[in-house]
């Protein structure tokens, strides 16, 4: 007999320096001892809104004002079953404090250690590392100089994940292309993925990867270094499934709308895209046909972002 998981509301709390609120589990309780993202079990007929503004305010003494989805987490510990909501608390009056005993830190995503969390909570970390848009990079490859102009206009704009593609290239040429473009991207805080076979990029400078969906069915593990940002480019549940099975940080879905790059493919919709980023677990990315205006239906439909060519690569 299937049982209904119980429906947890997470709170993702910001402070000005970029740093997210945490909790300690007490010692004497299921996953006892570990850091935790604040929050509490949704009660019948409260909206997720309503459920996670009670809970912050029952633990935290603070009032919530606003607040965004940001990914939806479905975990097996054994002996329960779990749904983590988790939503970015965008706005709040009070200040924190641990009402029921509980100890605080504010923690730097980027410095959290997923060991110290339950196994339910490390996707969490892994949305909160990311950006809500990914460019994939456009035409002009052959022209270095146009290329990194392109980039530069990018990164100067805000964007702060850059796939490097740049497919028509011999393996010298985007050795040469990723160089100069990752001396960009560290320069502008942005991190430059290297959309190539994993054997290909060794000792090439880059912040991670990203795989083709034909080189993720062939794997086994997790490419790259142990610092690597890995995601790979998936189409539907089998994909997805393999990618959260080999660690990955994140994944790419397509098409959601019709695109011209690939006017064959048959495009998702928006209700598919949610069933099937909310059965994943980990952060998803909206893919096809979108640009940035398309960023807040996105997160509404379980996206952590979109990713995009023509909607964020610069042209004349």
């Amino acid at each position: 007999m299937s049982v209904d998981p119980i429906h947890v509301m997470v709170g993702a709390i910001s402070d000005p320096a970029g740093r997210v609120l945490v909790t300690k589990r007490p010692d004497h309780v299921h996953q006892g001892g570990l850091w935790e993202f604040p929050g509490g079990k949704l009660e019948p007929g409260e909206s997720p809104e309503q459920g996670l503004a009670r809970e912050l305010a029952e633990e935290l003494g603070i009032e919530v004002s606003d607040s965004r989805p940001l990914i939806r987490i479905r975990h097996h510990y054994g002996d329960r079953h779990v749904l983590l909501d988790v939503r970015c608390v965008r706005s709040y009056t009070g200040i924190p404090a641990g009402l029921e005993g509980q100890p605080l830190a504010w923690q730097r995503p980027e410095t959290m250690d997923p060991a110290c969390f339950p196994a339910a909570d490390r996707p969490i970390i892994a949305a909160l590392r990311l950006p809500g848009r990914m460019l994939i990079t456009g035409p002009d490859p052959l022209r270095p100089e146009v290329f990194l102009a392109r980039l530069a206009r990018a990164v100067a704009g805000g964007i702060r994940l850059v796939q490097l593609r740049a497919h028509e290239l011999d393996h010298a040429d985007y050795r040469n292309l990723a160089r100069d473009a990752f001396r960009l991207c560290e320069q502008s805080g942005a991190r430059l993925l290297l959309n190539r076979d994993p054997g290909e990029t060794l000792g090439i400078p880059r912040h991670g990867l990203h795989l083709r969906s034909q080189t993720l069915a062939g794997l086994s593990g997790r490419p790259g270094l142990p610092d690597d940002l890995v995601g790979a480019s998936c189409h539907d549940a089998e994909d997805l499934l393999r990618a959260a099975r080999i660690g990955l940080d994140y994944a790419l879905l397509s098409p959601v709308q019709p695109t011209a790059s690939h006017p064959e493919a048959v495009p998702l919709g928006w209700r598919r895209f949610a069933e099937l980023a909310d059965a994943a677990t980990l952060p998803v990315y909206a893919l096809g046909g979108l640009t940035g205006a398309d960023l807040d239906l996105a997160r509404e439909h379980g996206a952590q972002g979109v990713a995009a060519i023509r909607g964020f690569w610069p042209i004349d």
